[in-house]
């Protein structure tokens, strides 16, 4: 806590209020997780958090986040985003609101600009609901498009960014995100993939990979065998490999996706043959992440000029207000938070 002490705090925002977010934020704080953190959040919201886990505690309302270095020990410092609607605490839990989304939507934007400006040494993002942000009017589907953008302003230029979901064992690079599976497949091409890969071997040298191994997984059955079963293996992944193989990345394949992910999996006894995995499509390479544990997954957000994880699940909609929500995945992102904040200072 030494070196947290010495930075700009980081920045946790509290997701959909009417979605698991605040109550995972609340137990992170109960467990001690949050030392160096400021919510960004209603006050009010993150009470009735605490009330619906049973661990209530001091919170401390922060009129800017220059006052988070005055806050006591073990209390709950919370920066209440600018355009917060009211009412939000008051919102029946596990249902889609608009006037959740576009709470959800202040609070990130506001975290993001103040991350953005150094105010802030890097962003966690409790989980929202699309279908609120839609409700709201945001027109971003999600994090990652709406943190993109708010980026892209601020230095002044389009900036492309990738999803990738780690943990202990596997990490997984998407080429595509959140879009149909038609529309992911007609959007590849060589330039995407090659943009990917270059992305994903930037970030894994920040992470303190001195050489990494990336592999690639074939978007068809068997990697197409030859263009038996598809050709985008053919026509744009081989070839995308080759162009960055020839600028000195270490990237092989394509290989047989049901294959790939098991060979690049650090566990005991096994050390992975691969530094990370890039996948063609969302569900694709996400399926294999999730199926190791949702609770360890961190999602963490490649090409922009900030640091920004988050927990590996939904709003859980139908644990809402329960207090049985598992912070697990939050606390890595959060761990994760802190270990990429010291890479990207370096």
């Amino acid at each position: 806590m030494n070196q947290a002490a010495n930075r700009a705090p980081l920045l946790l925002t509290m997701g959909d209020p009417c979605g698991i977010g605040p109550e995972i934020v609340a137990k992170a704080f109960a467990q001690g997780q949050l030392q160096d953190t400021v919510v960004v959040a209603d006050p009010q919201v993150m009470r009735r958090a605490q009330a619906a886990i049973g661990k209530t505690g001091p919170v401390v309302v922060l009129p800017s986040l220059a006052d988070a270095r005055g806050v006591p020990p073990g209390c709950l410092s919370v920066w209440p985003a600018p355009g917060l609607p009211p009412g939000l605490a008051e919102l029946p839990w596990g249902q889609v609101h608009a006037q959740a989304g576009a709470g959800a939507a202040a609070c990130i934007e506001a975290a993001t600009r103040a991350v953005l400006r150094g105010e802030a040494s890097g962003l966690i993002t409790a989980p929202l609901h699309k279908e609120a942000l839609a409700a709201a009017g945001v027109k971003y589907p999600g994090h990652t498009e709406m943190l993109q953008a708010l980026a892209a302003e601020f230095v002044g230029r389009p900036l492309p960014v990738r999803m990738m979901l780690a943990n202990d064992e596997l990490r997984v690079v998407l080429v595509t995100i959140h879009v149909a599976l038609r529309k992911a497949i007609d959007m590849l091409s060589r330039p995407l993939i090659e943009e990917t890969l270059h992305i994903t071997d930037a970030a894994l040298r920040r992470f303190g990979i001195a050489q990494p191994r990336i592999a690639v997984a074939g978007l068809n059955p068997h990697a197409g065998e030859g263009g038996l079963f598809g050709d985008e293996e053919v026509q744009l992944i081989a070839p995308a490999i080759a162009a960055v193989r020839a600028a000195g990345l270490d990237v092989h394949g394509p290989y047989a996706p049901d294959t790939v992910f098991m060979r690049a999996r650090h566990a005991a006894n096994h050390p992975g043959e691969f530094d990370a995995v890039v996948a063609m499509t969302h569900d694709h390479g996400l399926i294999p992440v999730k199926y190791l544990g949702v609770e360890q997954g961190v999602n963490v957000t490649l090409g922009l000029p900030l640091v920004r994880t988050s927990p590996d699940h939904g709003t859980a909609f139908d644990l809402a207000g329960t207090g049985r929500a598992d912070p697990s995945s939050l606390v890595a992102a959060l761990h994760m938070a802190r270990r990429l904040v010291v890479g990207h200072a370096g």
